[in-house]
């Protein structure tokens, strides 16, 4: 396989919007065929819309919003640095999901996903406390920083994954059998794979690095085929099932996240420091199975 195979003109990427500070956590709203993603620093959320090109704010002063996902029922899950919580906005209605474990306060919750039996799956890295652009300064109230899982409503949350440097990014194969977790350590830039045994993780092990030049993975996406997509400072890498490199695709900016959308989902957008980006795939997410 090729890059080719995936993304048939790479040179056909498109900036639909810019002007954002650090964007963040796109994600495509069938609905309303709008595009959503977060301006971290600028405390805001935006919005592309497809039948018109422009932009917008969806809603302001929203304390740090960073990624977000689709829930079952079409409403939007996303993760609050400055509430140390993920959330659920119904309509522009956000109310809590969960925001602590253990007695203490959760870090600042960075990126989730929802299963198809609705439990919600969410890194908990400390950005939202240490960086000063991100969110509130704060202690890490566990003492460290993990992978979480829980029911739809935030019922009997527990830590999943405790052995990852700096979870980020988070992604279901096909067949919501194996979870990948960007880890965006300096010292460990890679992509790790669990295989799920119901609300467990087991096995972790190293799925794919990225190569010298290309910083840390943050936000990463799985297509039908299995095919595991990260972001990364020179644009989007490519590896196959096995964690084989199939090619890059570049960006002019670092890419923080990525999501697939558009009409008929083979629409790849990409979160890009000050912009965002759109290119053709001859793919879909894996979650639209």
């Amino acid at each position: 396989m090729h890059v080719t195979d995936l993304v048939p003109d790479p040179a056909a990427l498109e900036r639909i919007a810019t002007g954002s500070t650090w964007a963040e956590g796109p994600c495509w709203i069938p609905a309303t065929r709008t595009l959503r993603w977060s301006d971290i620093p600028g405390d805001r959320i935006l919005q592309w819309h497809a039948d018109t090109g422009v932009v917008d704010a969806y809603a302001e002063h929203v304390e740090f919003t960073n990624g977000r996902t689709l829930d079952r029922d079409g409403s939007v899950v996303q993760c609050s640095h400055g509430r140390r919580r993920v959330e659920r906005d119904r309509g522009g209605v956000v109310e809590p999901i969960v925001d602590g474990w253990g007695g203490g306060r959760l870090n600042s919750p960075n990126d989730v996903v929802v299963a198809r039996d609705g439990s919600v799956w969410f890194t908990d890295p400390a950005y939202g406390i240490t960086q000063p652009r991100e969110g509130h300064p704060g202690e890490r109230e566990y003492g460290d920083h993990w992978v979480f899982r829980c029911g739809a409503d935030g019922e009997d949350l527990r830590p999943v994954a405790v052995d990852v440097d700096e979870p980020n990014g988070l992604a279901f194969d096909p067949d919501e059998r194996v979870l990948y977790v960007a880890s965006s350590s300096s010292d460990e830039p890679v992509i790790r794979a669990y295989d799920r045994r119901g609300p467990l993780l087991k096995n972790g092990r190293v799925f794919a690095r990225l190569e010298r030049g290309e910083g840390v993975p943050d936000g990463i996406r799985v297509d039908v085929h299995g095919n595991v997509w990260s972001s990364s400072h020179r644009g989007v890498v490519v590896f196959d099932p096995t964690g084989a490199r199939v090619g890059a695709i570049p960006v002019p900016e670092t890419v923080a996240n990525l999501c697939f959308g558009g009409d008929d989902g083979t629409t790849l957008f990409l979160a890009a420091m000050t912009s965002v980006y759109r290119i053709a795939t001859t793919v879909r997410d894996a979650a639209a199975i």
